[in-house]
Order: C-alpha cells, then structure tokens, then sequence
C-alpha cells in the first residue's frame, strides 16, 4: 500500500478513536498507519481498519518517516511533542487549544477558511467545537455580508469534557430522577460532582469552562478570539455567554449575527443552505439528538432580527466529536495531501 505515514497521538482517547474510525469511513489513503498515546498505554493494542497496531509511548516515539500527525493528546503533550514531528518533517493537526492564538499557526474549519492550510510541514491548529460549529454558518453569511457583530449562547454537552462528562451525567440523572417530586418541590440532595461545578442531570450549568479575564471563561473568550482570526475579522464585537447541558454529545448555538449591509432572512437561509457540510432544517427543529453521529452542521431557526433590523438570527448544532475535533482534523489532513 502507498501513501502518506500517518499517525494518530492521543488514539486510546474518545477523539483519538473517532479519528481512526473516520480515517476508515473516508478511505484515507494512508500507506502506514502508527498509533501513540501516554505511557499508561504505551504497548497495548489497538483494532483498527489497517489491522492491529500497537500503542508506542509518545514520550519516547521516532516520529521520522511520518508524513501526516494527527494529535488529540491534550494541549500540555501538544506543548511538549508537536515540534518534534514538525521538524522531523510532519504536519501536525492539533485538536488542542495550544496553538491557537499563536501568531503564524493557521487556525482552520474545513470548507470554512481552506485557504489558511499551508503548503509544507508545520503545525495546523483545529478551533474549539463550540466555535467550530458556528463558524459553518457564520462563514458562509460573512463572505457573503462581512460579519460586523455577534451574540452568541452556547449549550454545550457534557461529552465536551470527555467521557468522565457523560458518565457524571449518566450517574447523576439515576440518582436524581430516582425521586422526580424532589425535582419539582426542592429538597434534592446534591450527588456530587468530579466534572462539573453543579450537579448537571435535570439542569442547566450557566457556566462552561473556567473564570478567566473580565469574569468570562475561557470557553467565552475562545469563541472571542477564535471567531476574529478564522474569519480575519479582529474588529468584529462579539458577546459570548457559554452553558452546560445535560445532553451527551451535540453543542448548540443560538446567535444573533449583524452585517455590514443587512441581509433577509431567505437571502441568509439560501446562503447557508448552499455550504458545503451544512444542513438547513426548516420543518423541524435540528437538535444535538439528531446531530449526534452526524458530519454535517445542522442549521434551524433561520430568522430576522427584531430590535434592529437587517441582522439574522439562528440556531446551530453540531456533534463536538466528529466535526467539532476528529472529523475537521482528517478534513484538515485531506486538504493539506490535496495541495501538498
């Protein structure tokens, strides 16, 4: 088999297994396939599509010979490694939040800013899921109108924070509905959490991530700063309010988008319905249960703004497995062989 060398960082992880899973879905054409995590798994095995590989330790991993690094291994590993396979001569797509704002490391959404993929080794960051998702809409609408200003509310899954997120949920969701009257007259008793700084099951959490700057988190302020350098629009006013939701895999946005010129509601509807990756949903209402499992973007809720008029409002749901990490990480991947 011929091809590029490939090889999965962080592959023991739930974004290192959706990679492998998607490598095999999209046929990517790979002529070896290496896989590598932390020490605690280092020679295990692993089943993949190419057949059994065994875990090499990151640590002490020769990334010589390797073409194409995909790493979701945390951004303190992406740190320490991603140099390392750059200058053996690897692009490295990162899922991490470690290079993002760096100056000079492209921050890419594939069909989104494509043109920000370099043409030789180097590192590619992937943006946030949360920001990720919005970006399918908000791209297209901006090309065409020049994005001028945003309000943003997320409800993030608990699959966000890994699989120790969705099992917290799953733990407190039999605890607390074990007595529903407590629910609706009070006098639940708190299950405690690991994850989450509230109970999550039956709730919503009005606070996703940690207090940073300006007592934002710094959930917020990706969706900030990610939103100006994918869209090259550092002048753009953006107000971000993230939540989190007892869903397990499915973030959704509700944004208010205003423009450089107004723009109706059938012209922002026939735009995003025409992007590649994105579904419109007009008879029913897209939720993070339908986009679980799902590549595309799905879009609902397409309306004008009321308080000042031109503006669009909208709602976008996305699985934050898939495209909102492992999905845009092999698009990235495809896209850089392509030109390459």
């Amino acid at each position: 088999m011929t091809g590029p060398a490939v090889a999965v960082v962080g592959a023991t992880g739930a974004v290192g297994r959706t990679m492998l899973s998607i490598l095999e879905e999209r046929d990517f054409p790979m002529g070896e396939l290496r896989v590598m995590a932390s020490s605690r798994s280092a020679g295990s095995e692993i089943d993949t599509h190419l057949g059994t590989r065994t875990i090499e330790d990151l640590e002490t991993a020769d990334p010589a010979g390797i073409d194409v690094a995909l790493f979701s291994a945390g951004a303190a590993r992406s740190r320490q490694h991603a140099h390392r396979f750059v200058d053996a001569g690897a692009v490295v797509v990162d899922n991490s939040s470690a290079f993002r704002m760096e100056p000079g490391v492209p921050l890419v959404i594939a069909d989104v800013n494509d043109h920000h993929i370099p043409d030789g080794p180097g590192i590619i960051a992937n943006p946030n899921c949360t920001t990720m998702a919005l970006m399918m809409a908000v791209g297209p609408l901006h090309r065409a109108a020049g994005l001028r200003s945003m309000v943003a509310c997320s409800y993030q899954a608990t699959g966000g924070s890994g699989r120790s997120g969705i099992d917290e949920l799953m733990s407190q969701v039999s605890i607390l509905g074990a007595d529903p009257d407590l629910l609706v007259e009070g006098g639940w008793k708190d299950p405690g959490a690991q994850v989450f700084p509230r109970p999550i099951a039956f709730n919503v959490i009005p606070l996703a991530g940690a207090i940073t700057n300006d007592f934002h988190t710094d959930e917020e302020w990706k969706m900030v700063n990610e939103t100006r350098k994918i869209l090259d629009v550092p002048e753009a006013l953006i107000e971000p309010f993230c939540a989190r939701v007892p869903v397990a895999v499915g973030h959704g946005i509700a944004a208010t988008l205003r423009f450089s010129r107004p723009v109706a509601r059938d012209e922002a509807r026939d735009i995003i319905a025409a992007a590649p990756g994105v579904e419109v949903w007009e008879d029913t209402v897209p939720t993070a249960l339908d986009a679980a499992g799902r590549d595309e973007t799905l879009v609902g809720r397409i309306r004008p703004t009321v308080g000042e008029p031109g503006g669009i409002g909208l709602w976008v749901v996305s699985d934050n497995l898939r495209k909102g990490a492992a999905l845009n990480t092999i698009q990235i991947a495809e896209r850089f062989l392509a030109h390459g």
